[in-house]
């Protein structure tokens, strides 16, 4: 007899937390598995932004002196502002990379019935969070010490990301599912999050565009994080609370779609690998 699995849109948090030790245990799993046999071990998930940050802050801040065009004139400004922009875009990245293959390279969790399969892309966004919440640390340290102060507007940053996580989980389940059947999710999905990288506001701000086409702009699902991300860690703005709850609804309706997606296609999983 078949096993039945919910598709319940409240499944879409109590998939995680049903789990949670459990997910917690393959998160802390996989940070290890990458550092592992490295000199430095762990180390290097700090050393890592911190060397992006500097060769950002000497390439565009020193040798190209690089200015964002809005009232900004610090030489090490446009190098934070591309940094966070990055930051975000990175983490979304790394998870959509990963997910063609989660369900492949997990054969032998596939093969055991009662392993809740649809974990895994908790576990992958879970490790990506936290080399985010690393990186995201040295942005806000090197701030500091650049402008000795830091925006209180920070506290706002959890609400910013979370729809971001709720978007990353839909499109990984979504392509964790059909990169079983379709292999060649897996390649297309890096041009994909490399296309969105230049078709938004990362190198460049909004305003540099006619303002007949920033509308389509709009249409990356980073846009509108990249820009809130900046507005409450370097601006020092409030979050434009429209647009988020908007973000917050569309997010939470592609996260319970991505869930059902994976659950229809799962019982296929064996019989496909």
């Amino acid at each position: 007899m078949r096993r039945r699995f919910s598709i319940s849109p409240l499944y879409v948090f109590d998939s995680f937390w049903q789990y949670r030790g459990l997910i917690c245990q393959l998160i802390r799993r996989d940070i290890e598995i990458r550092y592992r046999g490295s000199v430095m071990g762990l180390l290097w998930s700090m050393l890592n932004p911190i060397l992006m940050l500097s060769v950002y802050t000497f390439a565009f801040g020193y040798m190209l002196k690089s200015r964002w065009g809005e009232g900004v004139e610090s030489q090490t400004d446009f190098a934070i502002i591309l940094f966070a922009g990055l930051i975000v875009h990175g983490w979304f990245a790394e998870c959509l990379n990963r997910a063609p293959g989660l369900i492949l390279g997990n054969v032998n969790y596939v093969k055991k019935v009662i392993f809740p399969l649809e974990i895994l892309p908790w576990v992958a966004m879970g490790s990506a969070l936290f080399h985010t919440a690393v990186s995201l640390t040295v942005l806000i340290v090197f701030f500091a010490m650049v402008h000795f102060y830091i925006q209180w507007t920070l506290i706002f940053l959890p609400l910013i990301f979370l729809p971001l996580l709720f978007l990353i989980m839909g499109f990984s389940w979504m392509l964790a599912a059909i990169g079983v059947y379709l292999r060649d999710v897996g390649q297309s999905i890096v041009i994909v999050t490399v296309v969105l990288m230049f078709l938004g506001p990362i190198f460049y701000p909004l305003t540099r565009l006619p303002e007949n086409y920033r509308w389509l702009f709009y249409l990356n699902p980073l846009t509108v994080i990249v820009e809130q991300t900046r507005a409450v860690a370097i601006w020092g703005d409030t979050p434009g609370w429209t647009q988020l709850a908007i973000y917050y609804g569309a997010s939470l309706g592609i996260a319970w779609a991505g869930l059902v997606v994976f659950q229809k296609l799962r019982k296929g999983f064996a019989d496909v690998i």
